[in-house]
């Protein structure tokens, strides 16, 4: 009966492609999916970075000399367009609608790696009080609750918080956003991280510093493992957006 109704509703009140604005029962319309596919190229299994041809399954050179506190990355597609104007849409215009997108893409990525295994909790990346405040929502958590539902995990949205402010890491580079991130994050509840497998939630991954000191964070409170799911990847060269 439930599946009856929201075909109903889906056909009363079409909802417009986020791409074309062509009205149809999904926010990507099949043409749209097609010309813009999720992202197939080979990444590194442990931060995304794109990978040479042929390389899928051995982690990029930056990985094997210097492992970052996270076990592996999930990204669904590469900052670019049309992804990134999505992005912004939804970061600073308040398109909420867009997050739902975002999870269904991630959890097809999620799925198409099947040795990840799926995490026992979605923490999504905590926002300062001040930015939360001024934006009215986090749009990780707003990835991270669709996410959680088609994954068939729990979202816990205080597993982590942030207990300083910081600087917006767009605006910054190389040693100066690994430490506007060090000491930002706390574990309230250990019990809850120990020994399990825990997947953070974010929009974009640019360097990886605000991710990586996170699963720091997570490791140190005894978590097995932690896994990056991210939305979009930036390229290595372009690497601008917290």
């Amino acid at each position: 009966m439930a599946t009856v109704t929201a075909n109903l509703l889906a056909a009363l009140l079409p909802c417009p492609c986020v791409l074309c604005g062509m009205p149809g029962r999904e926010a990507l319309c099949p043409p749209c999916r097609a010309q813009f596919p999720a992202d197939g190229a080979p990444r590194c299994p442990v931060c995304a970075d794109p990978l040479p041809p042929g390389s899928h399954g051995v982690a990029c050179g930056a990985c094997v000399t210097r492992r970052p506190a996270f076990d592996a990355t999930v990204a669904a597609v590469p900052y670019a367009l049309p992804w990134d104007r999505l992005v912004l849409e939804l970061k600073f215009g308040g398109q909420l609608a867009h997050a739902r997108l975002f999870a269904e893409l991630l959890a097809g990525a999620v799925r198409a790696a099947p040795a990840l295994g799926a995490p026992a909790l979605l923490c999504p990346v905590p926002l300062g009080t001040g930015r939360l405040a001024e934006r009215g929502f986090n749009q990780a958590l707003e990835i991270a609750r669709p996410l959680a539902r088609l994954l068939g995990v729990r979202v816990a949205p205080r597993l982590a918080e942030r207990v300083q402010e910081t600087s917006a890491q767009s605006r910054l580079h190389g040693g100066r956003r690994r430490a506007n991130v060090a000491h930002v994050f706390a574990v309230p509840d250990r019990a809850l991280v120990e020994g399990r497998h825990i997947g953070i939630v974010d929009d974009v991954m640019s360097s990886g510093q605000t991710l990586g000191e996170l699963a720091a964070v997570f490791k140190r409170h005894g978590a097995a493992r932690v896994t990056n799911l991210v939305f979009a990847r930036t390229p290595p060269h372009s690497q601008r957006v917290s």
